[in-house]
């Protein structure tokens, strides 16, 4: 029987690459698990990363409608995973309630097989955490 459980360690991978290759998985039937989310990093120069999340969780506030943008890490994960969903299709939804974030390891997951996924050196980046630190978490 084939293992229906992907444990993805998300430390110093780049988000867009972990996202699509999560996004592809939930959709193939499994269920993805995402620990470290915290420590996964966006590309591009500080500044501009952070002020692009800032002004986006500007126009959600007061708002009944959108975007709403989370503030703890391992949603902000989860948020850009979702983004590379059909999330409009019943398929899409269904795959998104299969993908879990974290920040830590939980200890059923310590022991387990982690795939980490390849990336090149990146000069200019932000980790996740640092955005959700400019988004008002502590």
């Amino acid at each position: 029987m084939e293992n229906k459980e992907i444990i993805i360690d998300a430390e110093d991978s780049v988000v867009g690459r972990l996202a699509s290759f999560a996004a592809k998985q939930a959709l193939r039937g499994k269920n993805i698990v995402v620990i470290n989310s915290e420590k996964a990093i966006i590309v591009g120069k500080r500044n501009v990363v952070l002020d692009k999340y800032i002004k986006k969780r500007q126009l959600g506030k007061g708002v009944q409608k959108g975007p709403h943008i989370p503030s703890k890490p391992d949603m902000i994960l989860r948020r850009m995973i979702r983004g590379m969903l059909p999330w409009d299709r019943t398929k899409g939804r269904e795959a998104f309630k299969r993908i879990y974030c974290f920040n830590e390891a939980p200890e059923k997951y310590k022991k387990k097989e982690k795939i980490k996924l390849e990336n090149k050196k990146v000069l200019n980046f932000v980790t996740i955490k640092e955005i959700s630190k400019a988004l008002g978490r502590k």
